[in-house]
């Protein structure tokens, strides 16, 4: 029998598809000392009682207590690193007023490198123990303390896609936050390039630096088209804002004649690696250019509530073939918990259905077929993030990463309302995705470490 690094024994849930929920009753997962699942036995499979009299009683066996449950580790498609810092302010004022009122002037503190220490140093350890396993940052211009947020997600050992920000157009940005010129910019993102994959060489989950236009508004044609040039030359993920309000749509097609994603594609911003933050106003073909390119949208349903305008249409972009994960948005959204935002996502998707304006007739009010389920919402979280980044990440199936989240529902800080032990394994799934806090996250893994756990 092959020598596994950890054998866990317990009831798990992942996707089975987009829409249905695989439960996995007294499962063994077999990890390799890369952190990979190498095997997933069944209770009815002839090998299970091996398994069990193998590896029962030692050291590197797991068997889950009573109550809990194993879930793949969230996917977090959009975080802005710096602003955890100003999480839960300012949601009341339009847009870019809490930009330039509290936003830059926050991010351009990170130029205070012991400044930066402290905040992302809380955030990673805010967002492991919220379940998060994997997380797309967005950083701030400063090449030096975007580079210790990846050393921080290396050391704490959450997988870490980091970019440094690059917004250089003096007429978007204010002089005191922005980068010093294009050509600087560019050097200064590729060099940010090398010293993380440098750093991925010794980090066993992964950390991988992301081309970072903050989005076209605040960047100069050279730059863009360079950034492009560089996500090609190092095959980088690529990650930015697009169509996420009215008024980066219009400014968008204004400034060059056409939408924001074509404007992206043709600086060669949309790749099968790309991840574009909201998307709540594309059009039709920019859905078909996002499928086509194999770009994904990293939905953000809690902060789009505050300054995106308008509910995106999930469900739909979802049958067009777009890949699409969530994002907290922080801070734009004010929680650290993918759990918040998927069930704002399925809120949400319910309120553009029905439709918000009561003085209209039910069958004007709304737009039909837009719903979302808690099923869907959780595909989001998980293997849907997965997929957006194109890493083996996010489900719980032979050669993904051993991401999990080890829920306890009967933890005395927030026991769940599961009374009846005959209650249905689906049911009580539901449960967790609507209830579960912090507290109830007993342990956290990822690549195979234990990185979270009381």
């Amino acid at each position: 029998m092959e020598n596994y690094s950890y054998i866990f024994q317990g009831t798990a849930f992942t996707s089975k598809s987009k829409k249905e929920i695989y439960i996995l009753k007294d499962y063994l997962f077999c990890i390799d000392d890369q952190g990979i699942i190498k095997k997933v036995v069944a209770p009815d499979d002839p090998l299970y009682s091996s398994f069990i009299h193998e590896y029962e009683g030692k050291d590197n066996f797991h068997r889950l207590e009573k109550g809990q449950y194993i879930l793949p580790g969230f996917v977090d498609l959009h975080v802005h690193a710096p602003q955890w810092a100003q999480s839960g302010t300012a949601l009341d004022i339009p847009l870019n007023d809490w930009l330039h009122t509290y936003t830059f002037p926050l991010e351009a503190k990170y130029s205070d490198i012991h400044f930066a220490e402290k905040v992302y140093d809380d955030l990673v350890t805010k967002l492991l123990a919220n379940g998060t396993t994997t997380a797309l940052y967005f950083a701030t211009i400063h090449k030096e303390s975007s580079y210790l947020l990846a050393e921080i997600c290396a050391k704490k050992g959450q997988r870490g896609l980091v970019g440094k920000v690059v917004a250089d157009d003096p007429e978007q940005n204010p002089e005191y936050y922005r980068d010093q010129d294009s050509q600087t910019a560019l050097a200064e993102t590729e060099e940010f390039i090398l010293a993380v994959k440098e750093l991925a060489k010794t980090t066993k989950q992964g950390v991988y630096p992301v081309v970072t236009p903050r989005f076209i508004p605040s960047c100069s044609e050279e730059v863009l088209k360079g950034l492009g040039e560089l996500a090609a030359k190092y095959d980088t993920h690529i990650q930015s804002h697009c169509s996420e309000s009215d008024w980066e749509h219009n400014f968008v097609k204004e400034r060059f004649g056409k939408n924001d994603a074509f404007a992206l594609h043709d600086f060669g911003l949309l790749r099968d690696k790309s991840v574009m933050a909201h998307g709540n106003f594309l059009e039709e073909e920019d859905v078909e250019l996002f499928a086509k390119t194999g770009t994904a949208i990293g939905h953000c349903p809690l902060s789009n509530a505050y300054f995106a305008n308008a509910v995106i249409p999930i469900a739909h972009f979802s049958s067009k073939g777009v890949d699409i994960g969530l994002g907290t948005d922080i801070s734009a959204g004010a929680t650290p918990s993918l759990y918040d935002n998927a069930k704002q996502a399925v809120v949400s998707s319910r309120m553009l259905e029905d439709g918000v304006d009561a003085t209209l007739p039910a069958e004007k009010r709304g737009t039909p077929n837009s719903r979302i389920t808690i099923n869907e919402a959780f595909y989001l979280a998980t293997a849907g993030g997965g997929e957006s980044l194109s890493l083996p990440i996010g489900r719980l199936e032979e050669n993904y990463a051993w991401d999990v989240q080890i829920i306890d529902t009967e933890e005395e800080g927030n026991r769940l309302p599961i009374f009846d032990e005959t209650e249905k394994l689906y049911d009580i799934f539901q449960k967790i995705m609507y209830l579960v806090k912090p507290v109830n996250i007993k342990e956290v893994w990822v690549q195979g470490e234990k990185v979270h756990g009381y």
